[in-house]
């Protein structure tokens, strides 16, 4: 993603049950549009204003107002045609602006969440017949 994204800020939180990186182009994550929610099981490419960008392939999932995402497969899925059109998408879209320079984006570490929950993946619950 440091690679795909021109500049701006990186925002890295422990958000409850993901990892989060965050990208936008002032240090407010409030601006930020774009994230990867890293979880045990999976990976999650959201798009924080996704509701607005243009999808005819039906490929963004999500039924809110605001955000869409892209659950990945493995890091190949960022080199894929329509994922990387839907980051450039969401790059240009984002107001303010990112800025002008090229090169990668500086990281912040921020800390979100007071309490944590175990980021282990539960144990399937066994279900018991009445």
């Amino acid at each position: 993603m440091q690679k795909r994204v021109p500049g701006g800020f990186e925002f890295v939180y422990d958000n409850y049950n993901a990892l989060v990186f965050g990208y936008g182009p002032t240090d407010r994550p409030s601006e930020a549009v774009l994230s990867l929610a890293v979880m045990p099981q999976w990976v999650t490419l959201c798009f924080l204003k996704g509701a607005k960008l243009p999808d005819p392939k039906k490929l963004l999932k999500g039924s809110g107002n605001i955000v869409r995402n892209i659950r990945l497969q493995s890091p190949a899925d960022l080199d894929e045609r329509d994922v990387r059109d839907f980051i450039t998408l969401a790059i240009v879209a984002a107001t303010p602006a990112f800025p002008p320079e090229s090169g990668q984006p500086r990281t912040v570490i921020k800390s979100i969440s007071a309490k944590q929950r175990p980021r282990r993946p539960s144990e399937p619950r066994v279900r018991h017949s009445k």
